[in-house]
């Protein structure tokens, strides 16, 4: 589960690069979205890998389900943070996010030229592929995490009003809940088994230089932006405020992009749709988007260094709020006490995922076709025999076909 701390600078890079490529592989295949991202990563690093255990890494999801920001890209920050440290973040984040990113600013880039546009029926064969794999995580998931009626139960009541109240901030109020419900139903009979402790490089001075920075972007950056109003400061401050303030996921993370970007004029409606459609069939993360939107701006922003500048500053605060709370994280998860709490959290976690995937099915079923699509799709998942980049190439294969006649 640890690192070896005797290791030489030649043996750090190798393990970087390991790092690396096993994230850039999930990158690339990764289909689905935040939720089909931490089943992946469950199966990857606790059922394959045995980087860490099952309760360990559910106690890294509870806590990124808490912290604003895109929770699947944060628990593989996590992930390399606790495997070889800064570099080890880096690496994992590069390797998963840069795939998406650098496709999303292609197309954005591609979409400008006269006459180009995206095959029909591509899109919304890879965006049914994407529920069947959503589909498959949550079960996946609900059985690790929700493995009893009152988990279940739990889990079922979550989603129900999480459907019903889909304000961005419902999200930590339902945690918060859900800590709660663990408390009361969970503390009772055997006793917890003892807590591994995650090892953790960063300390609770860097912990706090984290948190003073992330703060500080929050209460600089508009200053910055008010000073140069035609530059890249508007920029940065609009994608680091959107990194810091997001709760609820993909579905919840997308309109707000639009608003900020459509609504002052950067780019239109109709180039943010597509991109908008585009990043829900993309393996790798949704917030890839910020990298189409930043290549999309109007000259003299936009183009490759629009793409890098958007997708750092809608990162930053992420990998800063992460660093400043997993010191007292590591810390806080091994009291006794506590672990009832998690639990509770971990079920809470199972019904916001299940309510993703209603968000997400809602976007994708269009009609009867596209409902037998999914359903196909998903006992193909179920058999074990296909991949899901191997699925979402099927579904894309079928939706031109179909999209063309």
């Amino acid at each position: 589960m640890g690192h070896d701390h005797g290791m030489t600078p030649s043996h750090r890079a190798r393990e970087c690069l390991a790092i690396a490529a096993c994230f850039l592989r999930l990158g690339l295949t990764s289909f689905g979205g935040p939720v089909a991202h931490l089943e992946v990563f469950r199966r990857e690093f606790v059922q394959r890998r045995a980087w860490l255990d099952a309760r360990a890494y559910g106690d890294l999801v509870a806590l990124c389900q808490i912290l604003p920001g895109p929770a699947s890209s944060q628990v593989g920050m996590a992930l390399g943070l606790l495997r070889q440290g800064y570099p080890g973040a880096l690496a994992a984040w590069a390797g998963f996010t840069l795939p998406s990113a650098i496709a999303m600013a292609a197309l954005a880039l591609w979409l400008a030229a006269p006459g180009a546009r995206v095959p029909p029926g591509v899109l919304q064969g890879l965006m049914v592929a994407a529920v069947a794999v959503v589909a498959h995580a949550v079960w996946g998931m609900a059985g690790a995490y929700a493995p009893d009626a009152r988990r279940r139960f739990w889990a079922v009541l979550v989603a129900a009003v999480a459907l019903g109240w889909s304000h961005a901030w419902m999200q930590p109020v339902l945690i918060a809940l859900s800590a709660g419900f663990g408390h009361i139903t969970l503390r009772h009979g055997a006793p917890p088994p003892a807590v591994h402790p995650l090892p953790l490089r960063v300390g609770r001075r860097a912990g706090w230089v984290g948190l003073g920075l992330f703060a500080a972007g929050l209460g600089v950056l508009p200053l910055l932006a008010q000073g140069a109003p035609g530059g890249w400061w508007p920029v940065v401050d609009a994608f680091y405020r959107i990194g810091a303030l997001i709760f609820g996921g993909g579905h919840v993370v997308l309109p707000l992009i639009q608003a900020e970007v459509v609504g002052p004029g950067w780019i239109d409606a109709a180039t943010f749709l597509a991109g908008y459609g585009a990043v829900q069939a993309m393996p790798g993360p949704l917030l890839t988007i910020a990298s189409y939107v930043g290549a999309a701006l109007a000259p003299p922003l936009g183009g490759w260094p629009g793409a890098a500048v958007a997708l750092a500053a809608i990162y930053a605060p992420a990998f800063l709020i992460l660093v400043g709370t997993l010191p007292g994280w590591t810390r806080w998860r091994q009291y006794p006490a506590l672990r009832p709490l998690l639990d509770g959290v971990h079920a809470g976690v199972v019904g916001l995922l299940a309510a993703a995937l209603v968000h997400a099915g809602r976007s994708a079923i269009d009609g009867p076709a596209s409902a037998v699509g999914a359903a196909a799709a998903l006992m193909l998942l179920l058999t074990g025999r296909v991949p899901a980049w191997a699925l979402a190439g099927l579904c894309a294969a079928a939706g031109w076909v179909l999209g063309a006649g």
